[in-house]
């Protein structure tokens, strides 16, 4: 998955879990929904997502290495 829909679902998720505890727990809980709105915002102005910078750090985007057996084909004996 790209990084671009992992932050979308992170995103979606955060929203989704705030607005349930404000709603069972506290109100406080919509600044942390509308935190993640500013953010999303703010990103689509200046182009720079800190949840993309993390992401990155950990390793998502990047293509799994594919290992091949020595005929050739994958590794794994799938086609």
């Amino acid at each position: 998955m790209s990084v671009e829909r992992w932050i979308r679902l992170i995103a979606g998720t955060f929203i989704i879990v705030s607005v349930a505890l404000s709603y069972f727990q506290s109100r406080m809980w919509l600044w942390f929904t509308l935190f993640v709105g500013v953010n999303l915002f703010q990103s689509s102005l200046t182009g720079w997502c800190l949840m993309e910078n993390i992401l990155r750090k950990l390793g998502v985007g990047r293509g799994k290495p594919v290992h091949l057996s020595p005929s050739g084909g994958p590794a794994c004996g799938c086609s």
